[in-house]
């Protein structure tokens, strides 16, 4: 019999094709995501199903998906995905890690260039008209990037691609993690240092921690009125590592001078979020790993994560090995 796939979201074609090929696949047809409800109708008779983080693949939707052996995470994190209660059941869970690495470092960057040189308030000056002298020395004033100090909190992978970035700016950079590395702090000069000590110093802070226990709120009040003023704070992480309300009053009142923001509390943003009357912070809906070909690789990725597990095979990017 042929085993059943649900795909949450329609995924490149590049990873369609090659689950196709292999099993009986549905895909969810809509851009709005499906709910818990929906997710358990679709894939209650299914072996495997692929899953994004707005997904919530909790204990009461594994509960109610009796036939799953595996859990696809088209996505590097999997803190939507109760992957205890996956493995007490016997479910494997894979992700799709190192892919999309260098392209989130890219985006970060993005940030940080954008809020330095007020790139967006710029280019609506220009659009809405207001745009009457040709120079003024005055004129949209941002902050230099070069010879500039960043601070990077957890120097996983994309926080090292982020730290070797900043070579080309000569920045000076510290960084705060769950253990040093000797290799990125020869390469880019880079300091360890505690978490305040880093806000206090830094320019710039850029935030490429998983989203714990231990980091949620790891940014919060007293954590932004440390930070130098005029600093800048840009988040490619997960938006629960940033007390958002702080966040919110730190731009309004100080010491921030702005923030680049990929990512947020609730995803999508609310309409009347407070975020949007800011002009000193840049929104993006999450876009951190959103190339052409790095999303392709992903899903190539997670097809064969998948494929491999419903063959009886060990996925190559296996988040709970301990459950084989």
């Amino acid at each position: 019999m042929t085993q059943k796939v649900f795909v949450t979201r329609k995924i490149p074609q590049e990873g369609l094709n090659l689950i196709t090929d292999k099993f009986e696949v549905s895909v969810w047809p809509n851009e709005v995501p499906p709910s818990r409800e929906e997710i358990i109708e679709r894939a209650c008779e299914c072996q495997g199903i692929v899953t994004l983080l707005s997904d919530p693949i909790d204990e009461a939707t594994i509960s109610q998906l009796p036939k799953l052996k595996v859990i696809a995470q088209y996505a590097v994190g999997y803190d939507n995905i109760a992957v205890e209660e996956a493995t007490r059941r016997g479910i494997m869970v894979t992700n799709t890690p190192d892919v999309l690495t260098e392209t989130t470092a890219d985006l970060a960057w993005s940030l940080i260039m954008s809020t330095a040189r007020r790139i967006i308030e710029a280019d609506n000056y220009v659009r809405e008209g207001n745009w009457n002298v040709a120079w003024g020395p005055e004129l949209l004033l941002g902050v230099d990037i070069h010879g500039a100090t960043l601070g990077i909190v957890g120097m996983g992978r994309i926080g090292q691609a982020v730290a070797k970035r900043a070579l080309g700016f000569e920045m000076k950079v510290l960084y705060h993690s769950r253990s040093h590395n000797a290799a990125v702090e020869e390469l880019v000069a880079a300091r360890s240092t505690d978490l305040d000590t880093l806000l206090r110093d830094s320019d710039f802070v850029s935030l490429h921690v998983p989203l714990t226990s231990e980091t949620h709120h790891l940014i919060g009040e007293r954590e932004l009125k440390l930070m130098k003023k005029g600093s800048i704070l840009v988040n490619t992480s997960r938006g629960q590592v940033v007390d958002q309300d702080a966040l919110v009053k730190a731009l309004s009142e100080g010491p921030l001078g702005a923030a680049g923001l990929d990512v947020f509390r609730e995803e999508p943003i609310s309409n009347d979020s407070p975020l949007l009357k800011l002009t000193n912070v840049v929104l993006l809906p999450h876009i951190g790993s959103a190339s052409k070909k790095t999303r392709a690789t992903m899903a190539t990725m997670c097809a064969e994560n998948i494929i491999a597990a419903l063959n009886g095979e060990k996925p190559p990017n296996i988040v709970n090995p301990e459950v084989l």
